[in-house]
């Protein structure tokens, strides 16, 4: 979490937060935010007293459809920490061929990498940027971005040591004299290409001539170079320019790109697969299998090339160390259908296996270390949120140790009427405003009044009371079948407007409603 969000984020701000995107739920949006509070209080605590608190996990009880999930992403999101959203029933008891339940903090994990990298990358966007240009010029200019060589430094007398001598006069006892022999040389005035001067031509030519034409021949060579690299400068910067006013977008450049490789997915027991994927990618890497040539536009190379550099300039082991320290300090799962896995009663069989998973995960919940290609990552601090309907199990049916290790409670409500009217108008991107913007790109155009909106609330209340009660997920089949028609025609009565009224939704959907066999299907 940033800094700047500890003070900030307060219960009643939270709960705020949540407000904008889920509807009700009010006693589960209270705990998460007294949750979430507490660890931003832990956070500012000593070292030694913050080992001691734990996070308090809760368990989100409700029928499917009330915002269960959409609480705990917003949550996640509001406060800036690595999240995931597992299900239950994907894991197996150790001994059986599937995922097992270590899986879950490495899949945190990952998420964690990827939300610092791109952190990270946003901070060197201006770096990556200029270096991509530079990268690019140089596709489309060969050779003109090569920095030209530096001269030789002229030659001075060689001097070489050749050893040490002393000086004992007359082999007395005192001190004598110590020294060094070295040997002095003549450079050559031309390197090894040009020819040498005789002695008849030095003694030809006049005593200042001999330096003029030395000085001659270290000036000469360069002049031409020089004009060429100016030429190529000027060339360079003309197709810079050409680059930033986007002139150059269609044109085709050959790239070398890395390539990661594919290998297919295997569940293995034990969590050995992460170390034998990083195994397979470094040999593939070592071997050249990564590269591959591409022929692809200006444009599209400028976006390959940005992230290139960008992965280039970002410190991997700094990645890793702020991911790990988020995900333990900051962390959250969801899981979600905790409920398949509750044993019902003393059964045997497939009850068997579902403990057993209950077995496995009350370590990860209780805090334990787990193996990760990033390192190892201790769950002592992550917060655990569990949810299920619990219409067929109760929470009481779980394992004892696993009840203990989800200490807050919280019943979610179903959602009524005036719950689906709210639904359907206010969030930002309400089932209305969707389907009125689906259709508008037919070029039909329909307007809901809100008579017809209470109408279509009404309905789904009525039918989740009746039926299997689906929460808010019945206001999408309801919409459905509400305008299945007018899409399937759209594209031939085009352009067209469609009032939405409540005889139009009466007309669609009054048969459905009232027949208890067909809407049982259908609804």
């Amino acid at each position: 979490m940033e800094d700047r969000n500890l003070d900030r984020l307060t219960p009643r701000e939270i709960v705020a937060e949540l407000d904008k995107y889920i509807v009700g739920q009010k006693k589960a949006k209270r705990a998460v935010a007294v949750a979430l509070r507490n660890r931003i209080r832990r956070l500012k605590l000593d070292a030694e007293m913050q080992e001691d608190i734990a996070p308090k996990n809760i368990l989100m009880i409700g029928p499917t459809g009330v915002g269960k999930t959409e609480i705990a992403r917003r949550l996640a999101k509001l406060a800036g920490s690595p999240f995931i959203k597992v299900e239950a029933t994907k894991y197996t008891e150790v001994g059986y061929v599937g995922r097992d339940v270590e899986s879950m903090v490495r899949d945190l994990m990952a998420a964690g990498v990827q939300m610092v990298k791109q952190e990270m990358q946003t901070s060197v966007t201006a770096e990556a940027e200029k270096r991509a240009e530079e990268a690019l010029l140089d596709l489309l200019l060969p050779g003109t971005g090569k920095k030209p060589k530096e001269p030789k430094p002229k030659g001075g007398p060689v001097v070489r040591p050749m050893g040490a001598f002393s000086i004992n006069p007359d082999n007395a006892s005192g001190p004598g004299f110590m020294g060094a022999a070295i040997q002095v040389g003549i450079p050559a005035m031309f390197n090894g290409d040009a020819p040498a001067l005789t002695e008849g031509d030095a003694a030809e030519a006049p005593a200042g001539e001999n330096s003029n034409l030395s000085a001659a021949a270290d000036t000469a060579a360069p002049a031409e170079g020089e004009n060429a690299g100016a030429k190529d400068n000027s060339t360079r910067e003309k197709f810079r320019v050409m680059l930033r006013e986007g002139k150059l977008e269609d044109r085709t450049v050959e790239i070398v790109v890395n390539q990661n490789p594919q290998f297919p997915a295997i569940e293995m027991m034990g969590g050995g697969m992460e170390d034998l994927e990083s195994s397979l990618s470094g040999i593939a890497g070592f071997f050249g299998g990564n590269k591959k040539k591409k022929v692809v536009t200006v444009a599209r190379a400028r976006e390959i090339l940005q992230a290139e550099e960008a992965e280039k300039l970002i410190d991997r082991d700094r990645v890793s160390d702020e991911a790990r320290t988020r995900v333990e300090q900051t962390g959250i799962i969801f899981i979600d259908e905790i409920d398949k896995i509750a044993v019902k009663g003393d059964h045997g069989g497939p009850d068997v296996s579902r403990e057993g998973v209950q077995r496995d995960i009350l370590p990860i919940v209780e805090g334990a270390t787990v193996n990760t290609k990033w390192g190892q990552v201790n769950t002592d601090h992550v917060l655990f949120i569990a949810a299920g309907a619990f219409n067929m199990s109760k929470p009481s049916d779980l394992i004892p140790e696993l009840q203990g290790r989800f200490p807050l409670r919280v019943e979610l409500d179903s959602l009524g009427k005036d719950d689906f009217l709210r639904i359907l108008t206010e969030p930002k991107n309400a089932l209305t405003k969707q389907y009125t913007g689906l259709l508008a790109t037919e070029g039909i155009e329909i307007d809901f009044t809100s008579e017809a909106i209470e109408r279509l609330a009404a309905l789904a209340a009525e039918v989740n009371s009746r039926l299997e009660n689906i929460g808010a997920r019945r206001l999408h089949t309801i919409m459905e079948t509400l305008l299945e028609e007018l899409s399937f025609e759209a594209p031939d009565i085009a352009p067209a407007k469609v009032p939405i009224t409540v005889s139009y939704v009466d007309e669609k959907l009054a048969e459905i409603v009232t027949d208890q066999d067909l809407g049982r299907y259908i609804l």
